[in-house]
């Protein structure tokens, strides 16, 4: 059982556990340095912990191949160090405080530092993907690139698009492209087919679209800090996620979907009650529901993109991780 709780096949699940470990251990070496104060900042986030969602999946892309090739725990640190170095930048953006249960590294050292060891964080990993070749280099370029253009597309808002489509893109940008190349590398380094890549490319973006859903959905849902930060919280900062702006494009005319739009289109909710009440709105709501129905789309896609590759247990082992996506916020 993988550490997000798959029932997955014993052989698979021993391969993806055992190259798990190895990357976690080689996360620590990696972010050492010879300067004490950006090892330790370097060290903060890594230390909270997470779910090592990329390196999962470059372990899962691997198994169409050979996972016990040397590059494939190489391929999982650029991946979860580029991942690390995105979040030093988005924090320092949202003026975040906190991260994973923790004080954010902006927080603690304050902007300078934060921003720096992303980018000390972006240089590892970017070193790392050298060892691998110039095809590493350039996938790990032209992902790094998405998620600037998606960064730059959600500070910069719809611009007169759909607010929905505008939120679907910058997911797609920020979230789906590091995983669409976490399970393009697992193929690739494994000697999987270039149909095989592809394919397991095509579910990683589909796949990275829903996990991301999937975490906004249960911000909301979560009675606990299951999300990894308190329920309701992008609800109060006037973070604008997909149940909300359904919720806000909605024509329902019943009393509480529009008191929920009322609610929800005068910004945070930085009151108490106000908060509850949004809260407590949106987890009845027609808009929710169409939203968990949104993650299901995505996750029965990321489904379909599996058909090229054979059947067996690795396939069966990433057809479980959509099943755990679309009921994660049921």
């Amino acid at each position: 059982m993988t550490s997000l709780g798959l029932e997955i096949d014993p052989t698979v699940d021993a391969s993806v556990s055992a190259t798990l470990a190895v990357v976690e251990d080689a996360l620590r070496d990696n972010v050492a340095s010879a300067d004490p104060l950006v090892a330790e900042a370097a060290r903060h986030l890594m230390d909270a912990g997470g779910k090592r969602f990329r390196p999962l999946i470059v372990a899962l892309g691997a198994q169409f191949g050979d996972p016990a090739r040397p590059e494939i725990v190489p391929a999982a640190l650029v991946v979860e160090l580029t991942h690390l170095a995105t979040l030093y930048h988005d924090d320092v953006m949202d003026e975040a405080a906190v991260r994973r249960g923790a004080p954010s590294a902006n927080a603690r050292w304050g902007n300078s530092v934060a921003i720096l060891v992303g980018d000390y964080l972006f240089a590892r990993a970017a070193d790392i993907a050298a060892t691998l070749g110039p095809e590493a280099v350039r996938l790990q370029a032209q992902t790094f690139s998405r998620l600037v253009h998606g960064q730059i597309a959600e500070t910069a808002g719809p611009r007169g698009s759909d607010a929905i489509s505008h939120y679907l893109h910058v997911i797609a940008e920020k979230t789906a492209s590091l995983i669409a190349t976490s399970a393009r590398f697992g193929g690739l380094f494994s000697g999987a087919t270039p149909e095989h890549v592809e394919a397991l490319a095509g579910y990683g973006e589909t796949i990275g679209i829903a996990f991301q859903l999937s975490d906004d959905l249960l911000d909301i849902a979560s009675e606990s800090v299951q999300s990894g930060k308190t329920p309701g919280t992008d609800l109060r900062e006037g973070v604008p996620t997909l149940p909300v702006l359904y919720a806000l494009a909605g024509d329902d005319t019943d009393a509480s979907a529009v008191r929920l739009r009322e609610l929800l289109a005068s910004g945070p909710l930085v009151d108490d009650a106000l908060h509850a009440e949004a809260l407590g709105l949106l987890r009845e709501s027609r808009a929710m529901k169409r939203a968990r129905e949104t993650v299901r789309t995505y996750a029965e896609d990321a489904r379909a993109r599996l058909a090229p590759l054979p059947d067996g247990s690795p396939r069966r082992a990433m057809e479980s991780l959509c099943d755990f996506i679309a009921d994660r916020t049921s």
